[in-house]
């Protein structure tokens, strides 16, 4: 009976084990053993180019530019991700009227399909747009949202902040349960504002839910895909071409396997690197001293 309870754990670590192997270490090994061959001159019959792949990488401009502006989308999008529904759950966490149907609007953007919210987008940000209408409106000149350089990776962020702030205010929302009331009552007799009350209490409580929302949202802006490419497919003149949009272009348009599985890798251990990044800033206590 013991034998049998000394492994039951196991089991029930089993099915996690057997998807991660499935959808993640076959998958990164095989990308990892395509990256040292070259499809370029054949697709079926590649020839072994060992590490040709990445030097070639680290040598084209264009793959510094969409490191750019992936970097870029990063700086744009993560702040807005982080901390504006950080703000959205504190006020959804008050005792007001109509609570629910707030929840529900904020929320409504994630249940949508992110092609179909960036079709309207499209839409939205287009020359004859009801964006560029309004400064018509205002005698204004309209502005190329995805058609300028300046504006197409600013536009498209945009999209992405819209579908994630209801999804990680939820998540704050669930850690701020956690908080202890008497700290915040506490707080009111002493006088403390609503701001000052949410910095001193709020903010060092659900400090571990920051650090993961952070990650994700980190995560999820390196892995921007299909805003892009509906809305602008990475152009124009490149400005809006993020890395997985450009691995996606050299695997599926140009049929260079080896060189889009070297910018997977690539782009793996910068996933990595950030992830350990915000384990540090985060919660390095929570993990002793690493």
């Amino acid at each position: 009976m013991n034998y049998y309870k000394k492994y039951t754990p196991y089991l029930f670590l089993f099915p996690a084990l057997a998807v991660l192997v499935v959808f993640f270490f076959i998958p990164f090994f095989q990308t990892l053993g395509l990256s040292f061959f070259d499809y370029s001159s054949s697709l079926y019959h590649p020839h072994f180019s060992g590490a040709d792949n990445y030097i070639k990488l680290f040598k084209e401009p264009i793959f510094y530019k969409v490191m750019f502006n992936t970097f870029m989308y990063l700086v744009i999008a993560v702040p807005f991700l982080v901390i504006f529904p950080l703000f959205v759950a504190i006020l959804i966490n008050q005792k007001i009227r109509g609570i629910t149907l707030y929840k529900i609007l904020i929320y409504f953007p994630v249940i949508v399909s992110i092609v179909v919210a960036a079709i309207a987008f499209k839409w939205l940000f287009a020359g004859q747009g009801i964006l560029n209408y309004v400064l018509s409106e205002m005698n204004l000149s309209p502005i190329g949202w995805l058609t300028d350089t300046k504006w197409a990776l600013f536009s498209v962020a945009v999209v992405t902040i819209w579908k994630g702030i209801g999804y990680y205010m939820m998540i704050y929302l669930a850690s701020l349960m956690s908080v202890p009331q008497d700290l915040y009552e506490a707080c009111d007799i002493d006088g403390a504002g609503f701001f000052k009350k949410h910095l001193t209490v709020t903010i060092p409580h659900i400090m571990p839910t920051i650090a993961l929302v952070s990650t994700i949202s980190t995560i999820s802006a390196m892995k921007v895909f299909a805003e892009i490419y509906v809305m602008t497919k990475g152009g124009p003149l490149n400005s809006s071409k993020t890395i997985v949009y450009y691995i996606y272009e050299r695997a599926f348009e140009n049929l260079d396997l080896g060189y889009a599985s070297a910018m997977a890798v690539v782009l793996l251990v910068i996933v990595m690197l950030f992830s350990l990044i915000n384990i540090f800033c985060f919660e390095k206590n929570k993990y002793g001293d690493i």
